[in-house]
């Protein structure tokens, strides 16, 4: 499995970078995981957007879903040839936004519950809600073949079943906003708290996301590895393809 990221920051681009947007093969099979701003830019660079195999979705902010639209404008105009509808995989309990994922003929929307486990060509995918003002989910994403784990949090503030649902990870991407010192925020987990859920799940390698744009972000990687204390942990601040091979 190769996770690559195509966009980081949280809430809004900056210094020319996108925000939330992963890109995950496999087996020759790649799968969008939201699709923020700049998105559609960046995957061009990696990947040929009419091959995308499909898309999921963590919930429908605007900085995990802005370039969504423009995915779907560029397979119904640039291909050559009629393409398959792309599959998109949502939540269902937002239904204006689901109803959006779906453009006939070009992409279907699939929705997706708590409850499910999801089998997505090579990858079985399950969830869990989290604490956040709408509608999220962070996923485990399980590569069937190898049994390697990438768990992404979606955007979160900290709950006890999270460090669970990360357990052996051998990647953690997380939604870490804040520095140390705005613990139980209602939205976006802290240095502290990411480093003590890393560490309480035993993951192997961590990279930070959801990246706030005023802050001092080698504060925020040493915070977090503070909290590691002296634990085996690769501790990476997310950037623009970045490239983990899992």
């Amino acid at each position: 499995m190769n996770v690559t990221v195509l966009g980081y920051w949280g809430g809004f681009p900056y210094k020319n970078d996108g925000t939330t947007s992963y890109l995950i093969e496999s087996d020759g099979f790649s799968l969008l995981l939201d699709a923020g701003s700049s998105t559609l830019i960046q995957l061009e660079k990696v990947l040929d957007p009419s091959t995308l195999d499909a898309v999921i979705i963590s919930h429908y902010h605007h900085d995990h879903i802005a370039d969504l639209g423009v995915l779907q404008y560029y397979r119904q105009l640039m291909p050559k040839t009629a393409l398959p509808e792309l599959p998109i995989y949502g939540h269902t309990l937002d239904d204006w936004h689901f109803s959006q994922l779906t453009m006939p003929g070009i992409s279907k929307g699939i929705g997706y519950h708590e409850d499910d486990t999801l089998e997505v060509g090579p990858f079985s995918i399950t969830f869990i809600k989290t604490v956040h003002p709408v509608v999220c989910y962070a996923m485990r994403i399980v590569e069937k073949a190898t049994g390697k784990i990438f768990v992404f949090t979606g955007d979160t503030g900290y709950f006890d079943e999270l460090s669970a649902f990360c357990q052996d990870a051998d990647l953690l991407i997380t939604d870490t906003y804040f520095l140390e010192g705005h613990e139980h925020h209602p939205a976006h987990l802290t240095s502290k708290e990411t480093g003590l859920i890393a560490k309480e799940a035993n993951v192997k390698h961590l990279v930070l996301s959801h990246l706030r744009q005023d802050i001092d972000l080698e504060l925020l990687k040493q915070q977090t590895c503070d909290y590691l204390a002296n634990e085996q942990v690769d501790v990476q601040l997310a950037k623009t393809h970045l490239k983990i091979s899992l």
